[in-house]
C-alpha cells in the first residue's frame, strides 16, 4: 500500500456511506496506519447526495482532505456524475452495479458489483449493502485486513444488527467484478 492513500465513498444519504467510511478509518487505525475521515451531505440527509472521505497513512497525516481519490466507491448514479472527476487517472473505481448504470469513460481500473441487489437476495435486506461494499472494496484492494474490518464492524454497529454486517462484509469479499 502507499504511504497515502486517499478514499472518496460517494452514495445516497441512508444508504451507510458515512458508517462505511468510518469503519474503514477504524479498521486502518486497528491494523496500526494513522487514518481520518471526513463527511458531507446534503441538508436533506436521507436521499440526497453524500460524501465521505477517508485518508490512511503510514505517516502523520498533514492535510486532512481528499484533494484527488486514490479510489473511488459509488453507490449512486448522483454520486457517480459528481465525484468522478476528482477520481486519479490511474485510479480504482468501484461502482454499486444495482444503482449507477452509467460509467464515464476512464483509464481508471472499474470494478462493477450488483452490490444492493446481491445484499437483498443473500441477506433479504438492501440496508446491508454499505457493508457488502466494504467487503468488495477490500476483495479488490486489501488495504485492510479482514481481521480489523470485522472488528471494527462489531464495535460500530449496534449489537443486534452486528453479525448480519459482518456477514454482508464476507458475502462482499466473495463477489467478483462484472
Amino acid at each position: 500500500m502507499a504511504s497515502r492513500i486517499e478514499i472518496r465513498f460517494g452514495g445516497s444519504g441512508g444508504q451507510g456511506i458515512v458508517l462505511a467510511a468510518k469503519i474503514l478509518g477504524k479498521a486502518a487505525v486497528l491494523d496500526g496506519r494513522n487514518a481520518l475521515q471526513t463527511q458531507a451531505y446534503g441538508a436533506e440527509a436521507r436521499g440526497s447526495l453524500t460524501k465521505s472521505e477517508v485518508v490512511i497513512s503510514e505517516g502523520k497525516i498533514g492535510f486532512p482532505a481528499v484533494r484527488q481519490s486514490d479510489i473511488l466507491v459509488v453507490m449512486s448514479q448522483e454520486a457517480m456524475d459528481a465525484l468522478h472527476s476528482n477520481l486519479k487517472e490511474k485510479g480504482t473505481l468501484i461502482v454499486d452495479s444495482t444503482n449507477v448504470v452509467r460509467v464515464p469513460e476512464t483509464k481508471s481500473e472499474v470494478h462493477r458489483f450488483p452490490i444492493t441487489a446481491t445484499a437483498k437476495e443473500a441477506l433479504g435486506d438492501g440496508l446491508c449493502a454499505n457493508m457488502m461494499m466494504l467487503g468488495a472494496l477490500i476483495g479488490v484492494t486489501e488495504m485492510a485486513s479482514t481481521r480489523s474490518m470485522e472488528e471494527a464492524i462489531r464495535e460500530s454497529t449496534p449489537k443486534k444488527s452486528a453479525e448480519i454486517n459482518v456477514r454482508a462484509f464476507r458475502e462482499g469479499l466473495r463477489l467478483k467484478s462484472a
